[in-house]
């Protein structure tokens, strides 16, 4: 996974719950008021253009967007939202970035420490954690109707910086600055991108034991269940 974000990982698993369909919906529309703050058009505002096309992925309806839209340029009332960010630990000590999105930072800072404290982790200082990771631009290209051979060398061409696979995926990470651009050379290229954002990438990544991986697990799931909560990073090697 490579630093990849878990909580992006459990929400592309197939077959989604209506319960959590409803989850991942109300996200996406707190993520989409909060990007249309700097601009209600995804032409211009290219954070906003790329949360639409994650949400439009997991088939959002057009109407939820436009209300999240509107909530974020003061068109429609809203919530009070901020953008959180969380450094911990977690079992077998690997490290940990949380971001999210809340209407009350001191209710979800309280969830958060219980969700760490009942599942082997535990909350860190600001700066504690965040010096092992690299911001980087990631797009996940499904490997449907290609060799690994040739996607890689696609990514490439197209500008990656690297490339890491899971499965039949392929992370391509890039300059923060450069998101855009690669994903568009990709999508010239047919390529079938599954999902492009800025993550938090983990400069190394650690071995853990078998039984600190299941409780990791349980860990990622526990905090996925917060509304609040959008993406988990870790330094977790799979």
């Amino acid at each position: 996974m490579s630093g990849h974000s878990h909580a992006k990982t459990i929400a592309h698993a197939k077959g989604i719950a209506d319960a959590a369909r409803g989850k991942i919906f109300s996200k996406f529309g707190r993520l989409i008021t909060i990007a249309a703050k700097e601009g209600g058009d995804p032409v211009i505002n290219s954070k906003l253009r790329i949360v639409i096309e994650q949400a439009k992925g997991f088939n959002m309806p057009k109407e939820n967007i436009e209300r999240a839209i509107k909530r974020g340029t003061g068109e429609l009332a809203g919530e009070n939202l901020e953008e959180v960010s969380y450094e911990g630990f977690g079992p077998g000590g690997i490290s940990l970035i949380i971001e999210g999105i809340t209407d009350n930072k001191n209710r979800t800072l309280g969830e958060i420490k219980v969700a760490l404290n009942q599942n082997g982790g535990k909350l860190a200082g600001e700066g504690a954690v965040r010096w092992m990771f690299d911001r980087k631009g990631a797009i996940t290209i499904n490997s449907e109707g290609k060799t690994k051979e040739e996607l890689e060398l696609l990514a490439i061409e197209s500008g990656a910086d690297d490339v890491y696979w899971h499965e039949n995926l392929l992370d391509v990470y890039t300059k923060p600055e450069e998101l855009e651009k690669v994903k568009k050379i990709l999508e010239e290229k047919q390529a079938k991108i599954d999902s492009a954002s800025l993550d938090w990438v983990a400069k190394e990544e650690v071995e853990i034991s078998e039984k600190d991986k299941e409780q990791a697990q349980k860990l990622f799931e526990a905090l996925d269940e917060n509304d609040s909560v959008n993406d988990i990073y870790s330094n977790l090697k799979n």
